[in-house]
């Protein structure tokens, strides 16, 4: 048996990638250092969302897909939480509607207007309470509509780590 057949070749060897120009990416997006273990940000064919960098709660930032180059600092954000979001999740069914969560142990669930956000959205559709901790992720289910997850970390372990429930 050759050595040579052992190995593995790799499809992508000669595969080059080069960086977007100035006009077809994202500038001046102010992206949170806060979120831990979670995704800051989360896409669909329509918008992306950002989790930003906000004082006195949280706020995260909506853009139509196609709004590339420089982001105003202005620009109007999701904001009707106390504290800190920490995830943001698309619902897979409705691309204008969406889910974010916070340490202020709320869930809440957005509808973003056709045109995009024009002004500041602080009226969520819905708020679920029932956390008793900061809620640090959220799920939509994959293919049961109007089924959303939503998990808080109970306690830490010996080492500090946070056990989720």
């Amino acid at each position: 048996m050759s050595r040579r057949s052992s190995f593995r070749c790799s499809k992508f060897r000669h595969v080059f990638g080069k960086p977007a120009t100035k006009g077809r990416s994202y500038d001046g997006v102010p992206i949170t250092r806060g979120v831990h273990d979670n995704h800051y940000c989360s896409v669909n064919p329509r918008f992306m969302a950002v989790v930003t960098e906000s004082t006195g709660g949280g706020s995260f930032l909506v853009l139509p897909i196609h709004h590339t180059g420089r982001v105003d600092p202005q620009h109007p954000r999701v904001c009707g939480h106390s504290g800190q979001v920490l995830d943001i999740k698309w619902k897979p069914f409705d691309d204008y509607c969406i889910a974010s969560c916070s340490e202020d142990c709320t869930v809440k669930i957005w509808d973003i207007p056709v045109c995009g956000v024009q002004q500041d959205l602080t009226r969520a559709r819905k708020t679920l309470i029932g956390h008793s901790r900061r809620v640090g992720l959220i799920e939509w289910h994959p293919t049961a509509e109007n089924l959303l997850l939503s998990a808080f970390c109970a306690s830490q372990d010996l080492n500090g780590s946070e056990i989720c429930t």
